[in-house]
Formats: C-alpha cells, sequence, structure tokens
C-alpha cells in the first residue's frame, strides 16, 4: 500500500503539473498568462486575456487534474487521510509545475476537483457558494475563499470521514491567497470583469 500512495503521489503531482491555461493560451494565440494580466495561469487571468471558451476550458482541465488522481486513488481503497495528500500533490503540481518552470496558479479548481469524488451535494454546494459569492462581490479571490473556507463544514455534514482531508486542502489554498487577502482588506483587489486590471 505505501508503493501505491507513493505511486499515486507521484502521478498526482506530474498531473497537476500539466499547466492548462499555458496550453489553452497557446492553442488560442493568446499572450502567455504568466506574463500577461495578472500573470496567474489560472481560469480567471484566462478569461480577461481571451474570454469565456478559453477560460472554461481551462476550469475543466483543472478540475480534472484533482478529480482524477483523488477519484483513482479512492477506487484503489487508499485511506482517507492519504487522498488528502494526493489532493494536495495535484494541487502543489498546479502551483510548482515541473514542466513549466515552478510557476503556476492558485490551484482552486484543482482543490475543488479533488473534493468532487467525495459527492456530488458536496459538489453543488461549494459551486453554489462560489457562484453566490462572486454574484454578490465580483471578487473571483474572495469566492475561493470564502468556499474552500466552508468546504470542511459541508463536508463534515456530508461525509465527516474526509473533513481533515479536505481541511488541509482549504488550508493550503487560503495561504495561497495571502496576498488576495491583503488587496481585499486594504481594497485594491480587481473584480473578475476588470480586464484591465492586473492583480488576482
Amino acid at each position: 500500500m505505501a508503493t501505491l500512495f507513493i505511486l499515486m503521489l507521484a502521478i498526482a503531482y506530474l498531473t497537476g503539473s500539466i499547466s492548462s491555461a499555458v496550453l489553452i493560451c497557446k492553442i488560442f494565440k493568446l499572450p502567455d498568462p504568466r506574463q500577461y494580466g495578472s500573470g496567474n495561469p489560472g481560469t480567471t487571468n484566462v478569461y480577461r486575456l481571451g474570454g469565456r471558451i478559453p477560460a472554461i476550458l481551462t476550469l475543466v482541465f483543472d478540475v480534472l487534474k484533482g478529480t482524477v488522481p483523488v477519484w483513482a486513488g479512492y477506487f484503489l481503497k487508499i485511506d482517507a487521510i492519504l487522498l488528502g495528500f494526493i489532493g494536495i500533490a495535484s494541487c502543489l503540481g498546479h502551483i510548482y509545475p515541473l514542466y513549466f518552470g515552478f510557476k503556476g496558479g492558485k490551484a482552486v479548481a484543482t482543490a475543488l476537483g479533488a473534493m468532487l469524488p467525495i459527492g456530488l451535494d458536496l459538489s453543488g454546494l461549494l459551486i453554489g457558494s462560489w457562484i453566490v459569492t462572486v454574484f454578490i462581490s465580483g471578487y473571483s479571490s474572495l469566492a475561493a475563499i470564502i468556499t474552500v473556507s466552508l468546504a470542511p463544514v459541508f463536508t463534515w455534514f456530508i461525509k465527516p470521514l474526509y473533513t481533515i482531508p479536505v481541511a488541509m486542502l482549504s488550508l493550503l489554498i487560503i495561504l495561497r491567497h495571502k496576498d488576495n487577502i491583503k488587496r481585499l482588506y486594504h481594497g485594491r483587489e480587481s473584480r473578475i470583469w476588470d480586464k484591465g486590471k492586473t492583480n488576482e
């Protein structure tokens, strides 16, 4: 089991290291998201650079980077806590991608993707939380922070066994957003539709 777990960690990190944003921007002949806009290779920046279709494709692939390794680990009967580490490995691949100079994104979509195998009820609550927060505030970063903060609470009521792994993922994403939290506090964060601004 230990060998299988280590193998799944490696697969999760290597899969997470595939930068969907960079590849999709190349396909659509858009600027490199690491060098333009906010400099963050993620869905929001791709949306600002290229619109809905590239952004949706980026989102889908980033979600799958988290979902597939965790789902595979689940079917291989890997322990719940260890599944949390597999999800974290996927996120770390996204944040520090091996193939792209270790400069990646915030891993929000990948983290949410890693939580999706827990169930459709959790998925619906997470997606709903993100949409409602964006609709009310316009801040993608705030929506991400609130959604992952609520994730362990939702999980506790749905499948308590996975509360700790989800909390681990949530903490990673919140720490990754420390600069956004500072900008939100000082009123300098840009909203999702502000294409001319560079922070995210």
